[in-house]
């Protein structure tokens, strides 16, 4: 097994999970204002080390997705957060791309940048600690879109990620997002989705990207937000699956799906009802941000005196997602 294969397999594997505490300066810094905190370098290192040091997280969280300014600061004990984790058994891992912009010539779309200078980046990340890695591309449904231009355009960044973190000796979390704004249908998502993932897999073999060395990080295959026709949980579960089925090579370790918005306990009976489907090739795991976090930064607000109320919310959603397994 080589050491790609190993990284991917315990990310996914023994009930656990993959918690995503990425969020870019500019959006944390929002959520933070939102419940009344100042939104400092120093709050939102606090806000992170709450939900690193949350007490027997890893029983239920595989590894940690950090923003590039976390992976840097140090906890209240010394230690860097890559430091920490590593000290708790979970895996640390750190968002690459520099964020999703406009796409020319494609109005409405974008692509996600963040190529240049990547090689040097993994090194170093990879010499502070971490041993995973993730880039999102996003994907609108809509009037005329996606366009075919901008899916392979981020197919192939996708790709171009991939192989330039595994030459360096990190596993590509790779997240083609097809949002859920809109008011498109579960039949428009899963016909979307599909498409996506096998031009996504298409460019990972281009690239020579070795496939059990991954974690593919997809959307679950629901209605639009806005649609008025909103599925089962069934329905959900059987659309993504066949999507996944129609889509992705056996030879990927899993499956880490994102939460896209979703309410917390959706996202989570989405995900214990395709457990109950039989016959899968890959581990079907939980990579959620907000899914997972929301509660306990409401819970939070900045206030010493909430902390353990505040980990407890991430506890009790981290515990409700493994068992969803």
């Amino acid at each position: 097994m080589s050491s790609l294969n190993k990284i991917a397999r315990t990310l996914v594997s023994n009930r656990r999970g993959i918690l995503a505490a990425d969020e870019s300066i500019g959006t944390m810094s929002t959520r933070l204002e939102k419940v009344g905190v100042e939104a400092t370098a120093e709050n939102r290192r606090l806000y992170r080390e709450l939900i690193v040091t949350t007490p027997q997280l890893a029983e239920s969280i595989s590894g940690i997705i950090l923003a590039d300014e976390t992976f840097y600061q140090k906890l209240s004990n010394g230690r860097t957060f890559p430091e920490y984790l590593s000290d708790i058994g979970i895996l640390a891992g750190i968002k690459v791309d520099t964020g999703a912009k406009a796409l020319a010539g494609a109005p409405g779309e974008k692509i996600t940048e963040g190529l240049d200078g990547l090689r040097e980046r993994v090194e170093e990340y990879a010499r502070l600690g971490a041993t995973f890695a993730k880039w999102r591309a996003v994907i609108t449904i809509g009037d005329s879109v996606p366009s075919d231009r901008a899916v392979h355009a981020n197919a192939h960044a996708l790709a171009r990620y991939a192989g330039l973190c595994q030459e360096g000796g990190l596993v590509p979390i790779v997240e083609p997002e097809v949002l859920m704004d809109g008011s498109h249908s579960l039949a428009t998502c899963q016909k979307v989705t599909t498409s996506v993932i096998r031009t996504v897999f298409d460019q990972l073999e281009l690239m020579k990207v070795q496939l059990d060395g991954i974690v593919l990080k997809p959307n679950m295959v629901v209605a639009g937000s806005e649609s008025s026709e909103q599925p089962s949980v069934e329905d959900v579960a059987n659309a993504t699956v066949d999507a996944l089925r129609a889509s992705v090579p056996p030879s990927v370790p899993g499956i880490a799906f994102l939460s896209g918005g979703q309410r917390p306990e959706v996202a989570t009976e989405n995900l214990a009802a395709m457990q109950n489907i039989d016959s899968l090739p890959w581990e079907l795991t939980y990579s959620f941000g907000r899914a997972l976090v929301g509660p306990a930064l409401e819970t939070w607000r900045g206030e010493s005196a909430n902390e353990a109320a505040a980990q407890g919310a991430l506890s009790e959603r981290a515990v409700a997602n493994a068992s969803a397994r």
